[in-house]
């Protein structure tokens, strides 16, 4: 979907006229118009009031042109999973559980490699291998190359 079809949607299913988004976040109706048509997207600023207005990442409004995936863990993101900051709004970084009210949940690579190994164990699957496969992912994401 584009971005102009997801605003349209959004927008309809909250039932909001094009007026009454234009004012909730501070644009005109024809700014409004022009985005449902496609004839332009909204800006940064007015894409991050639009994502706490319509509770979706700003990856979502703009037709999921990234798939994300958590930079701690590994894993893919999606509205359902992202984090979020302390005020509220989405961290398209990290997922829920790895990054929660402004703190990680993981203060070291073991730490989390030993959770995983734990949790994502089965039949098919020995914690050994869980192991090996998140020893080579994880430094790859940004977090840890950070720390």
């Amino acid at each position: 979907m584009s971005t102009k079809d997801i605003i349209l949607e959004l927008r309809t299913k909250k039932g909001l006229s094009q007026e009454e988004l234009a004012g909730k976040v501070f644009v005109t109706r024809q700014a409004v118009s022009r985005w449902e048509t496609g004839e332009t997207v909204p800006g940064t600023e007015t894409l991050k009031l639009l994502s706490a207005l319509f509770d979706v990442s700003i990856n979502t409004l703009l037709g999921s042109p990234r798939k994300l995936i958590c930079q701690c863990c590994g894993m893919p993101l999606d509205d359902t999973t992202l984090s979020r900051e302390p005020d509220g709004s989405f961290n398209e970084e990290y997922c829920k559980w790895c990054y929660t009210d402004g703190r990680f949940a993981y203060s070291s690579m073991e730490q989390l490699i030993d959770y995983l190994a734990e949790h994502f164990s089965g039949p098919d699957r020995s914690p050994e291998e869980v192991r090996t496969y998140f020893s080579q992912l994880l430094p790859s994401l940004s977090h840890w190359k950070e720390n």
